[in-house]
């Protein structure tokens, strides 16, 4: 394997409220020299929660979605906040998007989203012993709670509102996780 590059220069070059690009001049260990733009996500990246009500029942979440610009059945999930880490996230999303807490939360994985342009990653959280409680988030709307059976599996992943990848794949990795 070659050596990571030597990172010539980097600079943000646009800032919003939620994002920001670095453009980066890089100079790889043949001498060839490139510039890239790369979307930065937060330092502590994003959950993405799987709660399960019960050994067979998922709580998947049906929210409206700038980027598609429309509803889309998925996984609860949201950032991490600065004093949070991944597990205290993922029970905090839950309690806001879903209106359950967990006893049980398991780590999955973590996953990265076209990382040849986005550094962000994103912590797959299993929910389980679930337990009502309700807490109050930033959603600009209630949340429609969609529980789905995996004996079902079929007809979930024909769902034509799931098209997040991060959501179908901690969907495949719990379901590969519990058997």
């Amino acid at each position: 394997m070659s050596e990571r590059p030597k990172i010539r220069s980097r600079e943000v070059i646009a800032q919003t409220r939620i994002f920001r690009i670095e453009a980066i001049d890089l100079q790889f260990s043949n001498g060839e020299q490139r510039h890239y733009e790369r979307l930065l996500g937060g330092k502590q990246g994003s959950v993405l929660v799987v709660p399960m009500l019960d050994d067979e029942t998922v709580l998947m979440i049906r929210e409206y979605s700038a980027g598609s610009d429309d509803y889309q059945l998925g996984l609860p999930k949201g950032r991490i906040e600065a004093a949070e880490d991944p597990l205290q996230a993922a029970d905090r999303e839950l309690r806001e998007e879903v209106g359950y807490g967990a006893r049980d939360l398991h780590l999955l994985d973590t996953l990265s989203i076209a990382p040849a342009y986005i550094q962000h990653h994103t912590h797959i959280v299993l929910a389980r012993d679930l337990f009502p409680d309700k807490r109050q988030g930033d959603e600009p709307e209630p949340i429609e709670v969609v529980p789905w059976r995996f004996s079902d599996w079929q007809s979930l992943m024909a769902q034509p509102d799931l098209t997040e990848a991060r959501s179908i794949a901690a969907l495949y990795m719990t379901r590969d996780f519990l058997k």
